[in-house]
């Protein structure tokens, strides 16, 4: 038999549950012209469903228990108990248990139902995938499409609504003996009602978010024992025994075991802070392997490795996750597992964000050894930020041109003057997203060892996070702010805190910010970089070869780099020779990656955070011969008058792909001169402009 058996609960003579009336939804007994009886001889009749009802033949002991034969016989004693041997055997018990018992269902593993203590009998596999789907959900509707899928997820049969409604019976007269409307139908579909002592997952989230409160109001004792009653609930994969055979099961699984590592990295920190690392780094490993790549729980495995004397084994983590990170996604570990690293090599344990006053906490980037250039701008801004009670320094540029290795030069530089704390933040993630608020304050306030309580409230955490920063000299380093909002709750007041502001976009709603415009580097900075990178001797001995090199760059530090590593492994390529790959259109890109990295990635993840009406103005601008061009050669491109284009080429400025016009020529244009105003995009945002324009059929 395909599947398992199903008890129709059709006993004759049972009196003792009334049969459900027909029409109901989800109330039918049995599926019409779909049974089988089988008789035993203590006189009860049983019918399955869907060609699947069982024979077996010998004597029974009880009112309706019976000994069978076959690959499903049963075995039952009591009132209604069946044991089944076979593949799709179960057990079920009867009448000697109080339907008053408690209930309990496990999805932490296979699914598992119990009363008192004794498993119930969950019937065959499509009864028991109905089931699982509305846990899925518990307490929610799922409509009858919903679980028609999950059983049938290729053919559904005529009678699928049918049989559902017999699943569904069995599984009410199952759960909910006492008919207690515990499994109900409405307008939305099947809800399962129950409460966090019944099901493990909904124990599991509360437990989790008992913990999460713990963990704010800084007790990380009493949250790491909360974390640890939540995890000690999963006794295996969710579902493992229906998840292969329905989508539906395969993601309420993957959104388990998420679920379960950030309740697992915030057991791990909190063991961490009670100075208990033993136990997470005996643990972290099997949570490594299902997630290589998570950099929080590599900080973890990294500092607990550290301060139970691994030493050998966490710089050996380290350099796997570097190695990770670098080979799937083109990147640098972030900055929480380099503090973590760092601190390893100083053999000293990293400090603890929570429950500690703040001291002078230095949380930045390494800087750059070979930082070039930027004289007068770090001049600017260390003169800003060095008076009491500026507005914000906002730092803007084209992409790769160097604002976050600015910012943290800078803030290196200063961190002498902020005795209280230095600390640097992305406020987007990865993929281009803005981080939710919430969780960069209470990142920022983590770092410098604030306690105070952060309500959920945006207006009343900022005032909260305000007033502690206020009298205190902090620099907070936001990278990558991506508007104006994003920054509102996490700016300090104005007094000894100061802000360091990164964005691609100039945030013309960030008022009375002083700002400053990172252009690309001079030829001479190029050049002074890039020798810096591959040796002076090797610039000097191909001079005018390594000129083209840095000006095929655009002179961006970011592409600057990648060329630089490039080369200092192409050690027997001339510079001659690489620098016509760079000067080739169609090369460029491909030629500036090496490692961790891509011009074209940067560039790409810059591209897809535009305005749709940025992009489709970069479409037509690729078609342009040059870099640099008038206003009039802009409107022929953009299919429009000259006012239009202007408005076009403000926006690009706004979102700052496009540099500003010098201001003498923003004069000459206002005099009626558009001709002589001179526009010019970054020659690799043009290159990767004209990629992207070929791949969407457009001519450029």
């Amino acid at each position: 038999m395909a599947d398992a058996l199903t008890e129709s609960r059709h006993v004759a003579g049972d009196t003792g549950i009334p049969r459900e009336p027909a029409g109901d939804i989800g109330t039918e007994p049995a599926v019409a012209g779909e049974r089988e009886a089988a008789t035993g001889s203590g006189g009860g009749t049983f019918a399955g469903i869907g060609g699947e009802a069982f024979a077996g033949t010998g004597t029974g002991t009880g009112a309706e228990a019976f000994t069978g034969t076959g690959a499903e016989a049963f075995t039952g004693t009591g009132r209604e108990s069946f044991t089944g041997t076979g593949g799709d055997c179960f057990t079920s018990t009867g009448g000697d248990v109080s339907v008053t018992a408690p209930l309990r269902l496990s999805l932490l593993g296979p699914l598992r139902a119990t009363r008192g203590g004794l498993p119930l009998a969950l019937g065959p596999l499509k009864q028991r995938l109905v089931l699982a789907v509305l846990l899925t959900r518990p307490n929610a509707p799922v409509s009858v499409e919903e679980l028609t899928d999950a059983v049938w997820p290729d053919d559904p049969p005529r009678t699928a609504r049918k049989n559902l409604q017999a699943y569904v019976s069995t599984l009410r007269r199952v759960l909910d003996p006492d008919d207690l409307g515990r499994l109900s139908h409405g307008p939305g579909g099947y809800v399962l009602h129950l409460t966090a002592e019944e099901c493990d997952t909904l124990r599991f989230d509360e437990l989790a978010r008992r913990g999460d409160t713990e963990a704010r109001a800084g007790a990380p004792s009493h949250a790491a024992r909360t974390y640890r009653q939540a995890l000690d609930l999963w006794r295996h994969d969710p579902f493992s025994d229906l998840a292969p055979r329905a989508e539906v099961l395969r993601a309420a699984v993957e959104r388990q075991h998420a679920r379960r590592l950030a309740v697992y990295e915030a057991w791990a920190e909190a063991q961490l802070e009670i100075g208990d690392p033993g136990p997470v780094a005996d643990t972290v490993d099997e949570m490594v392997g299902r997630h290589p790549l998570r950099e929080r729980l590599r900080a973890a495995q990294l500092t607990a490795l550290h301060q139970v004397g691994r030493r050998t084994e966490a710089l050996a983590a380290y350099d796997d996750c570097r190695q990770w990170l670098s080979r799937e996604l083109g990147l640098e570990p972030g900055a929480a597992l380099q503090r973590a690293y760092r601190s390893l090599l100083d053999d000293m344990a990293p400090p603890r964000p929570r429950g500690t006053a703040a001291g002078s906490r230095l949380l930045l980037p390494p800087d750059l050894a070979d930082f070039t250039g930027r004289t007068g701008e770090l001049d600017f801004v260390r003169a800003q930020l060095e008076a009491e009670g500026g507005p914000p320094v906002l730092v803007t540029g084209a992409v790769g041109v160097g604002k976050t290795a600015f910012a943290v030069h800078v803030a290196h530089r200063l961190a002498a003057h902020y005795p209280d704390g230095v600390v640097a933040t992305r406020l987007c993630a990865e993929d281009g997203s803005t981080r939710p608020w919430a969780s960069v304050l209470a990142e920022l306030a983590r770092s410098l060892g604030c306690t105070e309580r952060l309500p959920a409230d945006r207006e009343e955490a900022a005032t909260v996070w305000r007033s502690w920063l206020s009298g205190r000299r902090i620099l907070l380093v936001l990278d990558d702010a991506p508007d104006a909002t994003a920054l509102a709750p996490l700016l300090p007041p104005s007094g000894t805190a100061a802000a360091l502001v990164t964005s691609r976009d100039r945030l013309p709603l960030l008022e009375s910010a002083h700002r400053v415009e990172l252009p690309p580097l001079s030829p001479e900075e190029g050049l002074d970089l890039l020798g810096a990178i591959i040796g002076r001797t090797r610039l000097a001995t191909e001079h005018i070869a390594a000129v083209r090199v840095v000006a095929a760059t655009g002179f961006l530090p970011f592409a600057l780099r990648a060329a630089g590593n490039r080369l200092s492994v192409l050690r027997h390529v001339p510079l001659g020779q690489y620098a016509e790959r760079l000067e080739h259109p169609l090369e460029a890109l491909d030629e500036l990656a090496s490692g961790g990295l891509g011009v074209r990635a940067r560039l790409a993840g810059a591209w897809a955070r535009l305005p749709a009406a940025a992009r489709h103005s970069l479409h037509a601008l690729a078609a342009l011969p040059d870099a640099s061009f008038a206003l009039p050669a802009a409107a022929r491109v953009l299919g429009t008058n000259g006012r239009a284009a202007q408005r076009s080429l403000e926006e690009l400025i706004d979102v700052g792909v496009l540099p500003p016009p010098a201001p003498p020529e923003v004069s000459a244009h206002l005099a009626g001169a558009p001709e002589t105003v001179r526009y010019e995009l970054p020659w690799l945002t043009l290159l990767f402009a004209r990629e992207q324009a070929a791949a969407s059929g457009e001519r450029c």
